[in-house]
């Protein structure tokens, strides 16, 4: 990273930052002792950041045109939401599966399990994995990712989606995402499914490998923009540690997919080596 320009601690620096990631410029925000520091991942974005940093401190626009019919909180969920179309995909499948199983009940999770699950004789029946992939129901290898079991559930998994996606997207493009996407889902399922487990749901393992991805980009290959915060790191570990314990049980957490979060944190951080030794030797 590439310090820019310190900024007074007090000044509003957010019409900047979203004018700046608007713009594709990959560049990262820390809080200093003498105040806001603006630091640049890409050397070669640094005169179109002078540029858009100049226009800025003039108060003229420096949004792109295309933002010129948004207008408030919807107008900027709008343009994120185009910056970031995979992530956004991703977070509205899990909302609408989410819907559909309140509105039509197990018939949905049924529908996405990893294996066919039904009812014979009283009892849970569950099909073959490989009989369901010969069938051509390809889909449940990925689709128990966009189960979710609650409110809260849901919530701290988009939350973690959003957070992280939007940055591969916003630096490296939907094409990565979505790779990163269908490669951890279907790791951290089939993670957990080797466990002997049938009945589990969530983004969670997605969630890590975007965590892992990130984090080994930030510290292999910080020119590439990616910034996550180490206690951030440090606490997402350490649930996924606390998970895995007896004391989760005994507080309500015992049933958790520890081994798709496992998977999943595997998978990025194999995929985060991969492109952080690729960025370093450009």
């Amino acid at each position: 990273m590439y310090r820019i320009m310190l900024f007074p601690h007090e000044m509003d620096t957010s019409e900047l930052r979203r004018a700046l990631w608007a713009h594709r410029i990959g560049h990262r925000f820390t809080e200093e002792t003498e105040g806001q520091v603006l630091w640049l991942a890409d050397p070669d974005q640094h005169d179109a950041l002078m540029q858009l940093l100049t226009r800025w401190q003039r108060g003229e626009r420096v949004m792109p045109a295309r933002r010129k019919r948004a207008s408030g909180t919807g107008g900027s969920l709008a343009v994120a939401f185009r910056q970031a179309p995979v992530t956004a995909a991703a977070l509205g499948i899990s909302l609408l599966v989410f819907g559909l199983m309140y509105l039509l009940g197990d018939i949905v999770v049924a529908m996405l399990t990893i294996v066919p699950v039904g009812i014979v004789n009283g009892s849970l029946a569950f099909g073959s994995l490989t009989d369901s992939i010969a069938s051509g129901q390809v889909w449940r290898l990925l689709s128990p990712a966009f189960i979710h079991f609650g409110w809260m559930h849901l919530i701290f998994n988009m939350m973690w989606l959003w957070y992280f996606g939007r940055q591969v997207e916003t630096l490296q493009g939907s094409g990565r995402m979505l790779m990163i996407l269908l490669v951890a889902g279907i790791g951290a399922n089939l993670a957990q499914y080797a466990t002997g487990t049938v009945l589990f749901g969530g983004m969670s393992g997605v969630d890590f490998a975007l965590l892992g991805y990130v984090w080994l980009m930030s510290r292999r290959a910080p020119h590439s923009g990616f910034f996550v915060p180490q206690m951030l790191v440090v606490f997402m570990l350490g649930w996924m540690v606390f998970t895995m314990t007896d004391m989760a049980a005994a507080v309500g957490f015992g049933n958790v997919a520890n081994e798709a979060h496992l998977g999943g944190l595997v998978v990025g951080l194999l995929l985060g080596w991969y492109y952080s030794s690729r960025a370093r030797r450009l």
